[in-house]
């Protein structure tokens, strides 16, 4: 993919992405991504709940959902919440949103106009 930008602006966008990537927020997301890649538990435990909430919505739009089974669907969601791994991956994950849209207020503010709004797809598309 060749770039439209000045060799000024791919350099700065270079610096950008690397001290983003070296930031503490994303080497804690990074860090809590492997750790959660690597935890078989969190993992059997996160795959229970995705299969769980599948087959609960297919039973939900056939309207034949028991209590029993919104009662499974909610001790999975309790046991992910007390996964230390799982519940560290989520903190990070949104310690890293936090920090990408204080780094977008501080471009906008610099530039003077809303720098993410140009990432958005118009509406013809």
């Amino acid at each position: 993919m060749e770039s439209t930008l000045s060799p000024t602006m791919q350099e700065a966008t270079d610096a950008l992405i690397s001290n983003l990537l070296a930031s503490e927020a994303f080497v804690r997301y990074q860090q809590s991504q492997t750790l959660l890649d690597h935890d078989s538990q969190a993992q059997t435990l996160l795959n229970q709940l995705s299969q769980t909430q599948t087959d609960l919505r297919k039973k939900q739009a056939e309207s034949n959902l028991s209590k029993d089974e919104i009662d499974s669907l909610r001790a999975l969601q309790t046991q992910a919440r007390e996964n230390d791994v799982i519940q560290g991956y989520a903190d990070a994950q949104q310690d890293v949103i936090k920090f990408l849209r204080e780094i977008n207020d501080e471009i906008n503010q610099l530039l003077g106009i809303d720098f993410a709004s140009f990432t958005k797809r118009s509406g013809c598309c």
